[in-house]
């Protein structure tokens, strides 16, 4: 079996955070995940936007390491948005109706969750700057 990589990339400014995922988001990287938006609570930021175009894959694993994310941001009295996610993920956030939690979507512009119509296009981040190398890394098995 194949090892599929997950690599983030973040970049600050101020109280703000881009963090910008690459690759597979499931079982076994979505500790990476974790820890990376940990990370930035940990360093003060208090406004994560999560770039997502770049990730090929997303499960339930990387909905709940997002979900947590999300707890433990308005804890802190930040946010945290999930920006461009993909097709898989995007289907699950619809199904269980976290789109308002995640995407930063009213909750009265969701789609049903058994509809077939796509909830209202997904907010785009306010900065996407090209980092010159990864933060994190990680191979996963």
């Amino acid at each position: 079996m194949p090892l599929s990589q997950l690599t983030v990339y973040r970049h600050d400014q101020r109280e703000q955070a881009l963090v910008t995922l690459s690759g597979e988001i499931d079982l076994d990287s979505a500790p990476l995940v974790r820890e990376s938006l940990e990370r930035c609570l940990r360093d003060g930021i208090r406004t994560i936007d999560v770039d997502l175009a770049p990730v090929t894959f997303c499960d339930c694993s990387g909905l709940n390491a997002f979900l947590h994310a999300a707890q433990q941001t308005t804890v802190a009295g930040g946010t945290l948005r999930l920006h461009h996610p993909p097709t898989t993920l995007a289907r699950i956030v619809d199904l269980v109706g976290c789109g308002f939690l995640l995407l930063g979507l009213p909750l009265d512009r969701l789609s049903s969750p058994l509809s077939d119509t796509p909830a209202s296009p997904r907010p785009t981040p306010p900065h996407r700057p090209v980092p010159s190398a990864p933060v994190l890394s990680g191979d996963v098995r």
